[in-house]
C-alpha cells in the first residue's frame, strides 16, 4: 500500500463507493435528495393500523412500498434489501450475490408483535405468552419459521445469504446511535487490514402499536396529529417529541487502494469515527454534555482535524425538548459559542422522522450527498426560534454551500453515542 493510500495516522483511507436510501420520502437516493433538498416532509397520518384512542397516530412510515401490515423484521429486512441492493449497484463490486466482504447490520430489537402473540396464545392455550412457549411450539412443528424468525440476527442472515457477503454477518444495536455504529466497525475493519471492502446498514421497520405505545409512555412523541408534516421540530422553541419512522441505508466502504485500482468512483471519505458512553440514564443525557462533547471530540482526533475544520453538522436533532437541548450544550462544549452559531447545523429528521436504528446510516449518506451537491437540506417546521438554542439551523429552506467536511451526530438512548466525520475524495 503506497503512502498516497494511508491517512496522516498511517492507516488505511476508507471511502465510499456505493449508497443506497430508502425513507418516508421515496425509494433511492436520487428522489431523497429531491425531497429532502426541497424541504418536503414524508410524515404522514398512519393507515397500516387501527389508530382509534392512540395518542400519536402519525409516523413515517414507507406504505407506498408495501400494502398491508408487514412484521417489523420483514419490512425491516425488505427496505434493508433495497438498500443494499442500491449501494451494491453503484460500487459496481462483486457479482450478483457474491459480495466481496462482509456485512454489519444494524437492526431493530426483534420480537413477537401483539397479532402474532394472539396467534400462538390460541395454539398453546394461555396468556400471556413466553418466549419459552413459542421455543415449545416451534419443537412441535408448529411456528418453527417464527421461532427463526424473531431471533436477533435473523435480518442480516437473511441479507448475508441473499447478497453474498463474506463471513459471520455482525448484527448490532445501540439503540439510535446503531446506524452509525455500523459504519464505524465497517471503517475499523478496514483500517485493521481485515478486508479491502465492507457494507454497514441501517435499517428499521419498527411502526407499530406496541412501539408507538412504548415511546407515548415516554412521553418522547409528538401529538401534533392535525398537521403530521408540521410534526417534527428540531430546535424550534414549540418542538414537543419526536416522531417515529422507518427507513434503511446502505454504504459500500473499501480501502482507498481497492477502490483506484479497480477504477471505482470515490462518493466520499470517512475520515473519523468517535464514540463516547453516556451511563447517565436510560432515556436522558447527562446534564453536563460532558459525553457528547468527548464523542464528537474523539471523532475529531480520529479524523486528524480540529473543529475550524468542519463545515457542517448534521444534528441528531429529533426534536425533543431535552435532546436538542442537550445537543447544543455538547456541541457548544466543542466548537465554542461564536463559531457554533456561524457553522450551518441541520436536522434531516424534522422530514422523514426519526427512523431509529436506521437513522445514523441514513444521515451519514445524507451527509455525503451534501458535500457531492453543494447543498444543505434544510430544518424544516422552524417557525419559532428557541432564544437559548441560538444555531443556524438553515431554516426551512435549502441553502447553496461549498460543504467539505461534515459531522453526522448520532446519539442513543442509555447514553450510546457516536460521531462520524465525512469529506470529499482524499487530498
Amino acid at each position: 500500500m503506497t503512502q498516497a493510500h494511508l491517512d496522516k495516522f498511517g492507516r488505511p483511507i476508507v471511502v465510499v463507493t456505493g449508497i443506497g436510501l430508502v425513507t418516508s420520502l421515496g425509494q433511492g437516493k436520487a428522489e431523497n435528495w429531491r425531497r429532502l433538498t426541497a424541504g418536503e416532509s414524508g410524515i404522514h397520518t398512519i393507515t397500516r393500523f387501527p389508530i382509534e384512542g392512540m395518542r400519536t397516530s402519525i409516523a413515517g412510515t414507507v406504505d407506498y412500498l408495501f400494502e398491508g401490515r408487514v412484521p417489523a423484521p420483514d419490512l425491516s429486512e425488505k427496505l434493508a434489501t433495497l438498500a443494499m441492493d442500491e449501494a451494491i449497484t453503484e460500487a459496481g463490486v462483486g457479482t450478483p450475490g457474491n459480495f466481496p466482504g462482509p456485512l454489519f447490520a444494524a437492526v431493530p430489537p426483534v420480537e413477537l408483535e401483539w397479532p402474532e402473540r394472539r396467534e400462538l396464545a390460541q395454539a398453546v392455550g394461555h396468556y400471556p405468552v413466553t418466549y419459552r412457549d413459542l421455543l415449545k411450539a416451534a419443537a412441535s412443528g408448529k411456528f418453527r419459521d417464527w421461532h427463526e424468525r424473531f431471533l436477533f440476527g435473523s435480518v442480516a442472515v437473511h441479507l448475508a445469504d441473499r447478497f453474498g457477503t463474506r463471513g459471520q454477518p455482525i448484527s448490532l444495536s445501540t439503540a439510535c446511535a446503531s446506524g452509525a455504529t455500523a459504519i464505524q466497525l465497517g471503517v475499523e475493519a478496514i483500517r485493521r487490514g481485515d478486508t479491502d471492502v465492507a457494507i454497514s446498514l441501517g435499517t428499521d421497520g419498527s411502526v407499530h402499536p406496541e412501539a408507538l405505545i412504548r415511546f407515548s409512555l415516554l412521553s418522547a412523541l409528538s401529538t401534533a396529529n392535525d398537521k403530521p408534516e408540521q410534526a417534527s421540530r428540531p430546535f424550534a422553541k414549540d418542538r414537543e417529541g419526536f416522531v417515529m419512522a422507518e427507513g434503511a441505508a446502505a454504504l459500500v466502504l473499501e480501502s482507498y487502494e481497492h477502490a483506484v485500482a479497480r477504477g471505482a468512483k470515490i462518493l466520499g471519505v470517512l475520515e473519523g469515527c468517535g464514540e463516547m458512553a453516556d451511563n447517565f440514564h436510560r432515556t436522558r443525557s447527562s446534564p453536563d454534555g460532558r459525553p457528547i462533547i468527548g464523542c464528537v471530540k474523539n471523532a475529531l482526533d480520529d479524523a486528524g482535524i480540529t473543529p475550524d475544520d468542519v463545515d457542517y453538522i448534521n444534528a441528531h436533532g429529533t426534536s425533543t425538548p431535552e435532546n436538542d437541548r442537550m445537543e447544543y450544550v455538547g456541541l457548544k462544549g466543542v466548537f465554542g459559542e461564536e463559531k457554533l452559531a456561524n457553522i450551518p447545523i441541520s436536522s434531516n429528521k424534522s422530514m422523514i422522522g426519526h427512523t431509529l436504528t436506521a437513522a445514523g446510516a441514513i444521515e451519514a449518506a445524507v451527509s455525503l450527498l451534501t458535500i457531492t451537491n453543494g447543498r444543505i437540506p434544510p430544518t424544516i417546521n422552524y417557525n419559532i426560534p428557541d432564544p437559548t438554542i441560538p444555531l443556524d439551523v438553515v431554516p426551512n429552506v435549502a441553502r447553496d454551500a461549498e460543504v467539505r467536511r461534515v459531522i453526522s451526530n448520532s446519539f442513543g438512548f442509555g447514553g450510546q453515542n457516536v460521531c462520524l466525520v465525512v469529506t470529499g475524495e482524499p487530498a
